[in-house]
């Protein structure tokens, strides 16, 4: 009885999940009281005139300039997530969506040349210890998943002169676009001016230097496109 019941209630923010049979009602005693206890703490929200909506907030997270950050219904923030929102838009995170511990979510760093913005859709899962910067804007489309540590840094400092300090020379920003329905391996870099198409797979370990086609199997150091996918696939998630 109590398993149908939080597997209703979990369906409401995933519809497909299920308990794994092997659950014991220990563990579920234990994930209930957990969830309730996210629960509680976004009620802090509430002191800042904000409304929790559901929102799943681990231990030690941390808003700056909260607002410009935009949450939908049933985000999860895991343990010590940090998002700063200093910049000429916002963070928007999407229903569903949720972060892993130990991420930050920036999308600037400096007062004196603030940032564009961080839009994540509906349904994105991000794994812990991710880096996602919004200087130059970065876009996340709806239903990706993420492994670990994901970096992605929408700016690229100028080095052209050797008689100027890096330091001084200022940055370049294009952004960063990542389409719908992708699956992106752990310890991925995506660097400055790269878009990647709906329905792509990105290796693990892979660094994105350069744009990549919708469709693809992505991998390597520059990553490159090693195979399309399958038709059926791309005209299920198109």
């Amino acid at each position: 009885m109590m398993k149908a019941l939080l597997e209703k209630i979990i369906q409401r923010r995933n519809p497909q999940f299920s308990f794994d049979p092997n659950i014991s009602l220990m563990v579920l005693i234990g994930l209930t009281l957990d969830k309730l206890m996210c629960l509680l703490r976004s009620t802090r929200l509430l002191l800042r005139f904000r409304s929790p909506n559901f929102l799943l907030l681990g231990r030690g997270v941390r808003f700056f300039n909260l607002k410009n950050i935009r949450l939908g219904k049933w985000v999860k923030l895991d343990d010590f997530v940090f998002l700063s929102a200093l910049g000429k838009g916002e963070i928007r995170i999407g229903h569903n969506s949720g972060i892993g511990a130990f991420s930050r979510v920036i999308i600037s760093n400096t007062f004196n040349d603030m940032g564009e913005f961080i839009h994540i859709g509906n349904n994105v899962g991000i794994g812990e210890y991710a880096y996602l910067g919004g200087a130059g804007g970065l876009e996340i489309g709806d239903d990706c998943i993420v492994g670990q540590y994901l970096s992605c840094h929408p700016e690229n400092h100028n080095c052209s002169s050797d008689k100027e300090l890096i330091r001084h020379q200022g940055t370049d920003r294009q952004g960063i676009r990542i389409g719908k329905n992708c699956w992106i391996g752990s310890k991925v870099t995506i660097l400055d001016g790269v878009t990647v198409g709906n329905n792509c797979v990105i290796a693990a370990g892979a660094v994105v230097t350069k744009s990549m086609p919708a469709n693809s199997i992505i991998g390597g150091i520059p990553a490159k496109v090693i195979k399309r996918r399958s038709s059926v696939l791309i005209k299920r998630s198109a």
